[in-house]
């Protein structure tokens, strides 16, 4: 059996969003959703990979997984965040 990935509440794409532009939409998405709930952000490789988990984890949100997809457009990570 495998494990399967939790079902997000709400998911939000931000591929092509710049930083910190993805973070602060992250954040406030966040923000709004109720105790406990899931979101599933998708961001580009790179700087958005390198930048928003970690200001994510200082602001004190879970990050519960963290997969890389395929997509006609390339690859993209999808980051799946507990609301606290």
């Amino acid at each position: 059996m495998t494990e399967s990935s939790p079902v997000p509440d709400i998911q939000l794409d931000l591929r092509g969003t710049p930083c910190p532009l993805n973070f602060v939409r992250t954040k406030l998405r966040l923000e709004k959703m109720p105790a406990g709930s899931l979101l599933e952000v998708w961001l580009d490789p790179g700087e958005p990979m390198e930048q928003v988990p970690d200001s994510l984890r200082m602001e004190g949100y879970p990050i519960e997984q963290v997969q890389e997809r395929q997509s006609g457009d390339g690859a993209y990570f999808a980051l799946s965040i507990r609301r606290p």
